[in-house]
């Protein structure tokens, strides 16, 4: 049997949103149009916005370009700081650096994988305008200790949510807590539309929430023109395109519309793999997720940590032989070949360099059926028994 690592779930309603919408646009309906910001962007928005409690969602084109989006907002200046850990995509860090900030990489903490705020508090200069914590694996990170130090500092908070969806830090969702909040709907994420993404902006800073809007219509007050603020709209600010298709967005409304029924079928998958290898964490041959009370995961993805590198790659190995597609993940951004060129090195961050060599991530997908998780959960544990 052949499991791949992941498999976009579909819900039935993507083709029937699509098609509703090309009729839509064929009738000359108003506002409905394939462009960006067409009747099923707002349908998506506003989903967003009722569901997880933020003041404005705005999808965009990814994850990366929501970033990007907040991170432009913040309008740094040469020689600003933005702390943020090296165990992450290279989007995270990508925003800091097109935005004209420079990345200071902090440690992660052994136990969530996520940002350590002690790390965070001895990276701290008078250059430091902003944090920019990523939820791994949709587990929350200690916002209180992250907000705590913003608060007391000054700073702004970005949170990298392209993993959680859906997850919470303790009763509010993840996106929610800082000034802004990225969400990804990459195929590879619990909810999907192929590319995209959105930014929550939770800022009570008006302007900054009006310059979003600005950069994100290609720097003009286009947004203002169609709630009636303004007569006409120009070109008034540096922007760029960031707009989805309203076709993408069609597609998205879909899922966000199974919100709940997806993130219960891949809990289901979650928990199995859980129940089934605690045994063998018990015996101290692996580590598995750990998941503190403060957090309400949403089961993005399922990893075991391994004893060593070497172990971990067998893993891997013998699993490819049966036809199971595990992979490992990030490597840290700071010992990546552009992270030495900025000035880092390897050794920095001892606890995030030790988890990437050791961490093997399992397939977990909301279609998984009952016949392909019994045939993993079977393959895993006879090969977990001769470790």
């Amino acid at each position: 049997m052949q499991i791949p690592f992941n498999k976009p779930y579909f819900t039935g309603n993507e083709l029937k949103y699509i098609e509703d919408l090309f009729n839509s646009v064929q009738n000359g309906e108003n506002g409905s149009h394939l462009s960006g910001d067409g009747k099923y962007t707002h349908k998506a928005q506003e989903f967003m916005e009722t569901k997880f409690g933020a003041k404005k969602a705005l999808l965009t084109t990814s994850g990366t370009s929501a970033l990007e989006l907040a991170s432009h907002a913040l309008d740094f200046k040469p020689g600003d700081e933005v702390i943020v850990p090296s165990y992450t995509f290279s989007s995270t860090v990508n925003a800091i650096l097109l935005a004209g900030a420079k990345p200071i990489f902090a440690d992660i903490q052994e136990d969530t994988l996520n940002i350590d705020p002690e790390d965070i508090r001895r990276k701290l200069t008078p250059k430091t305008k902003a944090i920019y914590p990523v939820h791994y694996a949709g587990v929350s990170c200690d916002m209180k200790q992250i907000m705590e130090i913003a608060a007391e500092n000054d700073l702004k908070v970005v949170e990298d949510a392209a993993q959680g969806v859906n997850a919470k830090y303790k009763d509010k969702y993840l996106g929610t807590i800082g000034d802004f909040g990225c969400y990804s709907f990459h195929e590879t994420k619990n909810y999907v539309c192929g590319e995209g993404g959105a930014l929550l902006i939770n800022t009570d800073d008006q302007a900054m929430a009006e310059r979003v809007e600005i950069i994100r219509e290609k720097g003009t007050d286009r947004s203002k023109f169609f709630r009636g603020e303004v007569d006409k709209y120009t070109w008034v600010d540096l922007g760029s395109s960031y707009l989805p298709s309203d076709i993408l967005a069609a597609f998205l409304y879909a899922q966000l519309e199974k919100l709940d029924e997806i993130q219960e079928k891949r809990m289901k998958v979650w928990n199995a793999y859980y129940d089934a290898f605690k045994p063998f964490e018990d015996e101290g041959k692996i580590r598995l997720p750990i998941i503190h009370d403060y957090t309400k995961h949403n089961a993005h993805m399922f990893y075991i940590l391994f004893e060593d590198n070497e172990t971990r790659n067998n893993f891997m190995n013998e699993l490819k032989k049966k036809g199971i597609n595990s992979v490992f993940h990030y490597i840290p951004l700071h010992s990546a070949p552009f992270g030495l060129k900025l000035g880092n090195n390897e050794g920095d961050l001892p606890v995030t360099e030790d988890i990437s060599k050791k961490l093997l991530r399992l397939p977990l997908y909301a279609g998984m059926n009952d016949e392909e998780l019994e045939y993993l959960l079977t393959c895993l544990m006879e090969k977990l028994k001769k470790l």
